[in-house]
């Protein structure tokens, strides 16, 4: 992931059809309805697990007998490790507990519908079998076997879409040079060697379809000055002619350069979704697919000292919180050099499923609120029947336990629990809806109320 955390105008995206400088190709010319359904899963899914994975897992955050700051991932470039010495790290890599049909299922018991993992991270190491490089996990490694391919296949049988990340950026491949002796990020090109690394990344993305169908490509790693925004055109192109219904985030693109003021009309950037990175935007962004990456604790790849975890309670309200903004989540987690999911990962994957096995509803295939604000939580809405299904997650539970829902669109038909079915009462009074609720909480990090409203 990003070294930086920058301002949410800097890492939105936009939804957007591919621009008419790029390839002029059939499938390129989508029309509205078209690239809705190519993008309908994912709008639907709502939820997704991020898995930051690699060679960076073996010091976890430890080299030469000291803690180097920063997340783990990086050390590469923190710690300032030559690569001679950091490739060394591949032979050591043996990840005998990793368990994909196990991972896969702790992705599907937390209700997470889709999954991306780490393919190539700056470091340039492989997760995956390819002919390009042997600085991958078959050739430089004892474990000898692709590690995507089997998750893919587990994640298909929990109906879960697999998806892959990808780093331009290469601090490994000889074509890419450090940006000076003292830092690898960002890396300048070397003269007349540019179209060779496009070539190899290339050659890589044939890999993985061939060997694990991704349905979404995720980007990173395309701030170096070398890489330009045609670039991007080129390879979104390549892909979408590769495989016309794969989804690409904007970071294909020069993705965190100019986003003020993007929205669905302008095709000046290239990628079908934005990526707002460790926060929420406040309001959403209103006509724009985005999805918000974060992290459980403070790194993305495993550091063993990093033990600041969020509450299940924080990261349920994150999901409920972007989801009413009209983004998706995707939730990080960062397995150890051994193939293991930390404990406290899984503890809090764990409570999230049992929150969405039982208001799962408010959650997938739901759209942004209609209110300006929620004092008392955050609320979804689906189109249901000739009318608007409206799911309340109260996190403030009213005293007296009556919850007013103010300027409700439209008549109220309806108002239940969503979890076990009970009917409300209400009133309503110039615009304002009053519901009587318990007089406790039966879920103190959201309980759901449904509101159904009919159109007037």
């Amino acid at each position: 992931m990003r070294f930086r955390v920058f301002a949410i105008a800097l890492l939105l995206g936009l939804s957007c059809v591919l621009p008419s400088s790029a390839a002029d190709s059939s499938w390129n010319k989508e029309t509205d309805s078209q690239r809705d359904a190519r993008m309908q899963w994912w709008r639907d899914a709502r939820f997704g697990m991020f898995i930051h994975w690699g060679l960076y897992a073996i010091p976890a955050g430890t080299w030469d007998g000291k803690q180097v700051p920063g997340i783990g991932e990086w050390i590469m470039d923190r710690a300032n490790i030559p690569v001679d010495k950091y490739e060394k790290l591949a032979a050591q890599f043996n990840p005998a507990k990793y368990d994909p049909a196990a991972w896969a299922q702790i992705a599907a018991d937390a209700g997470m519908k889709y999954l991306v993992i780490t393919s190539k991270h700056h470091d340039g190491f492989c997760l995956f079998a390819t002919d390009t490089t042997d600085y991958d996990v078959v050739n430089a490694t004892a474990y000898g076997k692709d590690l995507l391919k089997p998750l893919a296949e587990e994640c298909r049988k929990r109906g879960i879409q697999f998806c892959t990340y990808y780093s331009i950026m290469d601090w490994h491949h000889p074509a890419q040079m450090r940006g000076s002796e003292q830092r690898h990020n960002p890396t300048k090109i070397r003269d007349g060697r540019k179209q060779e690394y496009m070539d190899y990344m290339k050659a890589q993305f044939k890999d993985l379809l061939a060997s694990c169908d991704p349905a979404v490509l995720w980007f990173d790693g395309e701030w170096p000055d070398w890489y330009t925004e045609e670039d991007g055109r080129e390879i979104y192109a390549y892909l979408r002619g590769l495989k016309p219904e794969i989804i690409v985030n904007n970071r294909v693109g020069k993705g965190r350069k100019g986003m003020e003021g993007i929205n669905k009309a302008n095709q000046d950037y290239v990628g079908d979704f934005g990526t707002p990175e460790q926060q929420i935007p406040a309001t959403g962004l209103d006509g724009v697919d985005w999805e918000s990456c974060m992290t459980m604790n403070e790194t993305w790849g495993f550091r063993s000292d990093d033990e600041n975890w969020k509450s299940a309670e924080t990261l349920i309200r994150n999901l409920i919180d972007i989801v009413s903004k009209g983004g998706n989540y995707l939730l990080n987690i960062g397995p150890t050099a051994a193939g293991e999911i930390p404990a406290a990962s899984v503890g809090r994957l764990a409570a999230i499923g049992r929150w969405m096995q039982a208001n799962g509803q408010s959650i997938y295939g739901a759209q942004a609120s209609p209110f300006e604000k929620t004092p008392w939580g955050r609320c979804t809405r689906k189109p249901m029947d000739g009318k608007t299904r409206l799911y309340l997650h109260v996190f403030q539970w009213p005293e007296g336990g009556n919850l007013v829902v103010p300027k409700v669109p439209g008549a109220v038909v309806a108002a239940k629990m969503l979890a076990g079915g009970e009917k409300l009462s209400f009133a309503e009074k110039d615009g304002d809806v009053r519901i009587a609720l318990p007089s406790e909480a039966p879920d103190k990090t959201a309980t759901v109320v449904v509101l159904d409203v009919k159109q007037q």
